[in-house]
């Protein structure tokens, strides 16, 4: 009986685990720690330190229209010093305008004539909504924040359906945080000419004068009732 030889096949030799050297932990580190300080450093400075807003400089032809369209409402443009004394006239509807229109730089402009709110609120008109940024400084006595500026995000949607105005309250934000729904009364999304229209009272007066009412990108329109 002959002796087979029996070769025996090596077991392969298993591949080396692969894995993250010492430096590359290190580089993961330190790009979480860069990434985490950027975005610190972004939300600071926009909802607990943000800086004042620039107000709007109208130009001379924007200032004019504006100055027409509020002379056109009733509303002293120059500051009461005419030259000439008040003269009574009698009082007619005849040819009066019933629309309003507003571009949003005007809007911000006459916010920008108030000393008090003209680095503080913004507003932003966009399609069915009207959108404001507000900053708050707070006292020096306030807890944590004391001293600091708050920064608070508002929008509303504004358009017309079904024969009325529709008013919806989209939300408000705090430094960022949206506020939830409940400490607004759970009034986010809801009609409120629907809602409280019913009743005597303001939104009632407010649908009823109200005949049409568009926002769209960086305009406002009212057309008022008779």
């Amino acid at each position: 009986m002959s002796m087979a030889t029996e070769h025996k096949t090596a077991p392969a030799t298993p591949p080396a685990k692969k894995g993250f050297s010492g430096l590359h932990v290190f580089g993961i580190v330190l790009l979480t720690i860069v990434a985490t300080a950027g975005v610190g450093y972004w939300w600071l400075s926009h909802y607990v330190f943000p800086e004042n807003f620039e107000p709007v400089t109208l130009n001379a032809s924007e200032q004019d229209s504006l100055n027409n369209k509020l002379s056109s409402l009733g509303i002293d443009t120059q500051g009461g010093e005419t030259g000439r004394p008040l003269q009574p006239v009698p009082y007619s509807e005849e040819g009066a305008s019933r629309e309003v229109r507003f571009s949003e730089r005007e809007l911000n402009g006459m916010l920008a004539n108030n000393t008090d709110l003209a680095q503080r609120l913004a507003v932003d008109l966009s399609d069915d909504l009207l959108s404001a940024l507000l900053l708050v400084p707070l006292e020096e006595d306030f807890p944590v924040l004391g001293g600091r500026t708050l920064r608070v995000n508002a929008g509303v949607e504004l358009s017309f359906a079904n024969g009325r105005p529709l008013v919806k309250l989209k939300g408000v934000s705090l430094m960022g945080v949206p506020i939830p729904n409940a400490w607004l009364g759970n009034l986010k999304n809801v009609d409120l000419v629907n809602e409280f229209g019913a009743n005597p009272g303001f939104w009632q007066s407010f649908a009823a004068g109200v005949d049409y009412i568009q926002v769209e990108d960086g305009r406002l329109l009212v057309r008022l009732k008779e």
